[in-house]
């Protein structure tokens, strides 16, 4: 009896005894699982799953992601070498405080979703309302630009009005609508075609129309993607009796918008569908963390590249030239180029026009007056030449 007893002693000593290795091990684990990673996530690598931003400078954006890699690399090495005998025994000699710990993380998360779900939530290009010109919910494109009115907001040092008329285009007074009955380029975009931070003679459908002599329309909205672009067309184009050109715009350094389902979208074939809303932790937690699955980005690119024809088939189905600008700001990179021939090709009328990466708007992105009228003259140049 007395030696049954001390065998399950013995037994029992050899598993507490096991414990900890097991624990330092699986923490071991866990470290090395972070080395590989940050091993692993090399720049083609990234450059796949983490797309080309407008707002952060190419150099910027690398070097970020080198100082995230280190950053994982030595938290792996040192949760491997360093921490993990004192996680090991912590997490082994008092179970009941790890398990707290763990618990009381998951009560955390479930409490800030729900904090968070209080919180109105809006689409990731329109998270300030007040910005200018101002807008207003559409059920259809998501949003529209507040007509019949003029807003002002400061950028550059420069006060700049913004002037749009009762048809959401903007003009450069209130008293000079776009009218519809007259020979008409029209333009579709987001802020870079709007002409943010531009007074409106700088803006790039001013220009073209001043060059060519004839009426630009500028039916452009800040924050749009290419199909609520496309969208945009669809349904204002059929008010113009005689549009001469339709002039659309792509960046690849803007092309996550287009995969962006916050808000009314297009999906496969081009149907309508409405805004997704995921948890509130998983919407922050992509804004933090932009990554974007393979699979994603593949339906990203098909449908823009439908997208596109779609628009240049609308355009010549009213008998006006169908025109992509490409705006290019400095040397094209790698990444940027694999994008781009991702979804263009010989049925596209796209112009690419290679802007000094310094023409921009200071403390901001944006294409300055010199960028815009660079622009402006390309599409001038091509529009002539048909």
């Amino acid at each position: 009896m007395k030696s049954s007893v001390f065998d399950v002693h013995e037994a029992q000593g050899t598993r507490d005894s096991k414990r900890p290795v097991t624990a330092e091990v699986v923490v071991a684990a866990i470290g090395v699982a972070l080395i590989g990673f940050a091993l692993a996530a090399n720049q083609p690598w990234l450059d796949r799953h983490f797309l080309p931003s407008f707002f952060v400078p190419r150099v910027w954006y690398v070097r970020i992601q080198t100082l995230v890699r280190a950053g994982i690399a030595i938290a792996g090495l040192t949760i491997a070498v360093i921490l993990r005998r004192p996680i090991a025994r912590v997490a082994t000699s008092t179970p009941a405080y790890t398990v707290a710990i763990g618990l009381a993380a998951i009560l955390a998360l479930g409490a800030s979703e729900a904090v968070l779900r209080r919180v109105i939530l809006r689409p990731t290009e329109w998270l300030s309302p007040a910005e200018e010109p101002r807008r207003r919910v559409d059920a259809r494109l998501g949003w529209v630009l507040e007509p019949a009115r003029t807003g002002q907001r400061v950028i550059g040092g420069r006060t700049i009005d913004y002037t749009v008329d009762g048809a959401g285009c903007r003009v450069r007074r209130l008293d000079e609508p776009v009218d519809p009955d007259r020979p008409s380029i029209v333009f579709v975009g987001e802020s870079m075609m709007l002409g943010e931070g531009l007074t409106w003679d700088e803006t790039i459908p001013a220009q073209v129309g001043s060059m060519l002599g004839m009426q630009s329309a500028n039916l452009a909205v800040h924050g749009y993607s290419n199909d609520q672009a496309y969208l945009r067309l669809e349904q204002e184009l059929p008010r113009f009796r005689r549009p001469v050109a339709v002039v659309a715009l792509f960046m690849t350094a803007l092309f996550g918008r287009n995969l962006d389902d916050d808000r009314p979208h297009l999906g496969p074939g081009l149907v309508w569908l409405p805004a997704e809303h995921a948890s509130r932790l998983a919407a922050l937690a992509a804004l933090i963390v932009p990554y974007r699955s393979n699979e994603t980005v593949d339906r990203g690119v098909a449908m823009t590249r439908d997208v596109l024809r779609a628009t240049v088939a609308l355009a010549r189905s009213r008998g006006a030239a169908p025109l992509i600008i490409v705006p290019q700001f400095g040397a094209e990179d790698s990444a940027e180029r694999a994008l781009r021939l991702r979804i263009f090709d010989e049925s596209l009328p796209s112009l690419l026009v290679v802007v000094d990466a310094d023409w921009r708007l200071p403390w901001d992105r944006h294409p300055n007056a010199r960028a815009a009228h660079a622009i402006a003259a390309a599409i001038a140049a091509r529009l002539r030449a048909g």
